[in-house]
């Protein structure tokens, strides 16, 4: 144990005497605006809204439940969790590689015939017995092991991003198809009404037909316009069963035993959070795993150039050997040995020349790539803005159309029920109405979905 001992203080003091060959870290520089061109209005106060998960703004239990169960079961996620797994242990790997490493082999030999002559039946058979114990380390001169570590860490540290990155990918996902899903709920519902009104209306015009005050187009018009109410209302509920799978396998779940039950609402708008440029570079989980990405490549320029030096390593050995076991730890038995040993590459064809080119053209990819994301994140955020504020004046428009197109269906009914216009005007008032509701309900969803990716742009965050 005392060799050991000696030959770790002397390589603690080679470590501390030597330098880390290659660049040390700096994170690249990135464009960073004060503040977003599409930061339209003042931020309402965020200290009334929930903290935590972003989702819970939206104030719909349903939603909450279902993210909650993604949390758990999403598979995108568990993958990215095992990944932030096997970089976690590559870290601990390469803090071993810091260390000396020990081995102990214990070993019979039986050897028949003795040294020098030739096996035969009548020779002599020697049993040796060995205990072996082996001791060896790479004494980190260049700072190769070192930038190793360095790399493992920062790799972990992306892999710890990506899984955010991961998650806040499947919440929004979720999040948008729900809204979707409830939309589609929300226009059945509109889509029910409609179809009974209709019926209603059918209903009247035959009474009116068969009494010879409505002429038989007012009866086929009524039919033509029942009939069409029903298809839409039979596309919409083709499209629910496939945002309900989406929905269950991103919880984790299989299709056919998951179900959600329709609902008449859709989910509440919350108000725009305050958007701030670095503040958003620092939430984004995919920009930080891009930079840490960066950091990965430029410990791996170090360990490149490192290896253009030779390598020192230190070596022990020390045991004990015999012909018995019983005897083996007696003082003669004893053997041991210690060196150090430098050894390096003379002539390797450019193989080191390459090694540092290729490293020098990844870092340099992954500061593009670092750059890129960035960039990404601004016209991220900066679209969802936009979105939110040409939503905003389309909803409005939208509210006040329909407004109008009831009141234009009401006067037109009460017209026709007097007989001063034809049905036709009824048929025209009516799918001006269902129009005019069904894009009310669309840019509603449509704002609700910008929302969100809003909140996903900024790291999932709804406070400032």
């Amino acid at each position: 144990m005392s060799l050991y001992r000696s030959i770790t203080l002397v390589g603690i003091t080679l470590v501390m005497a030597s330098c880390a060959v290659g660049p040390d870290y700096r994170r690249p520089d990135v464009p960073q605006p004060t503040a977003f061109k599409e930061q339209w209005q003042a931020a309402a106060p965020a200290d009334d809204l929930p903290k935590g998960p972003w989702w819970l703004v939206y104030g719909d239990p349903t939603l909450n439940d279902l993210e909650e169960a993604a949390l758990a079961a999403n598979q995108s996620i568990k993958i990215a969790e095992a990944q932030y797994r096997i970089a976690a242990a590559s870290v601990s790997a390469a803090r071993w590689a810091l260390l000396p490493s020990l081995s102990v082999t214990a070993t019979k030999t039986k050897t028949f015939g003795a040294a020098g002559t030739q096996v035969t039946a009548d020779t002599k058979s020697y049993t040796y017995d060995k205990l072996t114990g082996a001791m060896s380390w790479e004494v980190d001169l260049w700072g190769q092991v070192r930038r190793a570590l360095e790399q493992a860490k920062a790799n972990m540290s992306a892999s710890g991003h990506a899984l955010a990155a991961a998650q806040l990918s499947a919440e929004a996902l979720l999040a948008q198809d729900y809204v979707q899903l409830r939309a589609l709920d929300v226009e059945h519902a509109l889509l029910t009404r409609t179809i009974t009104a209709y019926e209603r209306s059918l209903k009247i015009t035959r009474n009116r037909y068969a009494a010879g005050v409505a002429q038989r187009t007012d009866v086929t018009q009524a039919e033509s316009q029942l009939a069409s109410a029903q298809a839409q209302d039979a596309d919409l509920l083709t499209q629910r069963p496939v945002l309900e799978h989406a929905i269950a396998v991103l919880t984790g779940r299989s299709p056919e035993e998951f179900s959600l039950a329709p609902a008449t609402s859709l989910p509440t708008l919350p108000p725009l959070p305050r958007v701030i440029p670095a503040t958003l570079l620092e939430r984004r989980p995919d920009v930080a795993a891009a930079e840490r990405q960066v950091a990965s490549a430029n410990a791996a320029v170090g360990i490149a150039r490192a290896a253009w030096f030779p390598v020192l390593s230190l070596s022990a050995n020390g045991g004990y050997e015999s012909s018995a076991w019983k005897n083996i730890t007696a003082l003669p038995n004893r053997f041991w040995s210690l060196g150090p040993s430098l050894a390096g590459s003379i002539l390797d064809s450019g193989s080191r020349e390459l090694q540092n080119a290729t490293a020098s053209a990844a870092y340099q990819q992954a500061v593009a790539s670092y750059r890129q994301s960035v960039l990404t994140a601004l016209q991220d955020t900066e679209d969802q803005l936009a979105a939110l504020h040409g939503l905003m004046i389309e909803e409005d428009a939208a509210s006040r159309a329909a407004r109008a197109a009831h009141e234009t269906l009401t006067a037109t009914e009460n017209q026709y029920r007097a007989g001063t216009v034809s049905y036709l005007n009824v048929v025209i008032a009516e799918s001006t109405s269902l129009s005019a509701d069904s894009t009310l309900i669309s840019v509603q969803s449509r704002r609700l979905l910008a929302h969100i990716g809003l909140l996903r742009a900024m790291g999932g965050s709804p406070n400032p």
